[in-house]
């Protein structure tokens, strides 16, 4: 699942794109995984040395983003902090129900 996820974060940054933030970077992986993607919505919230990104999807596209056993969302994790090591800021991905 890893590499699906890699594959998908590297065509994000290949396409010009109006927003090539980390947040845009959780959005584009999130629709691309999702049966409806126009119910993603990922919200930035500012915490401190923090950043907490908050992703809701629709019900039934829930456990296409968290994976078996939560892989998916590893990897969602794992991309972001990579992402974030430029910002010297530490990025977290919350799942909201």
């Amino acid at each position: 699942m890893f590499s699906k996820v890699c594959e998908i974060m590297f065509s994000f940054f290949k396409k010009q794109r109006k927003d090539n933030s980390m947040k845009g970077l959780v959005h584009y992986i999130a629709e691309f995984l999702v049966d409806h993607p126009d119910e993603v919505d990922v919200t930035e919230v500012e915490d401190g040395s923090s950043t907490v990104f908050e992703l809701r999807v629709a019900a039934s596209d829930r456990g296409k983003v968290i994976g078996k056993k939560g892989q998916t969302a590893k990897a969602i994790r794992t991309l972001l902090g990579a992402a974030s090591a430029r910002s010297g800021k530490l990025a977290v991905l919350k799942i909201i129900d």
